[in-house]
């Protein structure tokens, strides 16, 4: 009998296990889904303070959607990309270096990234902090993650914008940017936010939204963590436009990337 009830004991944790298996994406209401995420991040040790103010009220973003279902191939030349984007950056670019010239220069001296690619990246990203993004990211990302397109990957991302909050670098309020989740005065998705992000200005967060000092060193640090070599030329073809190339697929972005760097160094 003791093993019958046993056997039982076993079968009824089984249903229950069943039943709470995770809702698969894309099936029921966008609500039944967010629940069921809830209670996987706090498995994952994310904080309830952190699930509630993040997560309650959170509602699937329709517009997301439509833009991440409509994209379309990038079919610009790199004449007519870095001829459109380059010119107008140059100027702030050039003055961007000096403004932050010292920061510049410790970054290089700790990752080995100079301060012209830096500053090429910032200002076709955001235009130097100018345009991050309005989207909430929380909600654009739980959007993506319950869409059956992608939904692993944006699952992942949610969980670590939650450990972005959790660990105090920043609010869910403050947590806007662009369509697709990405964060900051260069765009880093939350998990190379949560691998890469350094706090360059010791002021105790992470803060890729306000501190330029963060937004260059962490940069930096992605771009060292993917193999930049100290030093070395960046120009296509380079062991650096390869790792570049780690930073954006597209050929064209990264040779506008590598131009633009180049054009800094000649800036008066």
């Amino acid at each position: 009998m003791l093993h019958c009830a046993l056997a039982a004991g076993i079968g009824l944790a089984l249903s229950v296990a069943s039943a709470n298996a995770a809702v698969p994406c894309g099936s029921g209401s966008f609500q039944a889904w967010l629940d069921d995420f809830k209670t996987e991040a706090a498995s994952k040790g994310i904080s309830q303070a952190t699930i509630t103010a993040s997560l309650n009220g959170v509602t699937l973003d329709q517009s997301v959607l439509s833009r991440d279902h409509s994209q379309k191939v990038f079919d610009q030349t790199f004449e007519q990309f870095s001829g459109r984007m380059v010119p107008p950056r140059l100027a702030r670019g050039a003055n961007m270096l000096k403004r932050y010239g010292s920061v510049l220069s410790r970054i290089e001296e700790t990752y080995g990234v100079p301060g012209e690619v830096l500053v090429a990246i910032w200002g076709l990203e955001t235009d130097y902090g100018v345009n991050i993004g309005k989207f909430p990211t929380l909600r654009s990302l739980a959007t993506l993650a319950y869409d059956c397109r992608r939904s692993e990957m944006f699952r992942g991302e949610l969980l670590d914008a939650l450990r972005i909050i959790d660990r105090g670098d920043l609010t869910p309020a403050e947590m806007r940017g662009a369509w697709a989740g990405e964060i900051g005065q260069t765009q880093f998705m939350p998990s190379n936010y949560m691998k890469y992000a350094v706090d360059f200005d010791a002021n105790g967060r992470r803060d890729l939204l306000r501190s330029p000092p963060d937004v260059l060193a962490s940069t930096a640090n992605l771009l060292a963590s993917y193999g930049w070599q100290r030093g070395k030329d960046w120009q296509p073809g380079s062991p650096n436009f390869a790792v570049l190339q780690q930073w954006n697929k597209s050929d064209v972005y990264i040779r506008t990337v590598a131009y633009f760097a180049t054009q800094l160094t000649h800036a008066p």
